[in-house]
């Protein structure tokens, strides 16, 4: 690969961190076919953090916005949200997280996931899951980083159709369609669902 120009090269990095904000170092280095110490370099001449304080400060930011849930609530990291519409969280999997035998992901933390950060989009006081559609499409195993992205995709009466789809570095690990019902008015009712999806 032909060495690129400097300026031409941080506006790239630039882009790709735009992109995709939890790339690291050694990844921008594969993508920009440069080394680490020169995504380093460039990274601190402009001023860009490392990875997990990007996070970090992407995650704070956030924060401020809940409204249905608190911080603590949420299982893996906000760290992009805007109410009524998407999110972004980050989970990663430790070994408290999965079978002893087989060393696969407990499901109930994949859904979790999921399910915490499709209440984090809404944007109403009080709500909670009427439905749940969900389909696990491959094992996760220990130290696997999954990004899982939440969108609200129509909103009927208290009732929003939110989507949520999580990925490893690789592939979608897992999908799920919820239903989620705003409880602002104690009068609205979860009540019967068949037919919504």
């Amino acid at each position: 690969m032909a060495r690129i120009h400097k300026k031409i090269r941080q506006g790239l990095l630039q882009e790709k961190l735009e992109a995709s904000p939890f790339l690291t170092d050694e990844e921008l280095a594969g993508l920009l076919g440069v080394s680490i110490p020169t995504i380093r370099l460039d990274r601190l001449e402009l001023g860009i953090p490392e990875v997990r304080e990007r996070t970090k400060q992407m995650a704070e930011n956030v924060q401020s916005k809940l409204k249905t849930l608190d911080s603590g609530e949420i299982v893996g990291e906000l760290i992009d949200l805007e109410l009524g519409r998407a999110g972004i969280s980050i989970l990663k999997i430790t070994s408290d997280m999965v079978f002893e035998k087989t060393k696969v992901a407990r499901g109930h933390y994949v859904f979790s996931q999921a399910n915490s950060l499709a209440l984090a989009v809404i944007d109403a006081p009080v709500a909670v899951t009427g439905v749940a559609n969900i389909k696990y499409k491959v094992p996760i195993h220990i130290g696997e980083k999954l990004i899982a992205k939440a969108e609200v995709m129509k909103k009927r009466g208290n009732k929003y159709f939110v989507w949520v789809k999580t990925r490893n570095n690789k592939q979608e690990v897992f999908r799920a369609k919820f239903i989620i019902v705003s409880l602002e008015n104690q009068e609205h009712v979860i009540g019967d669902m068949k037919g919504d999806f």
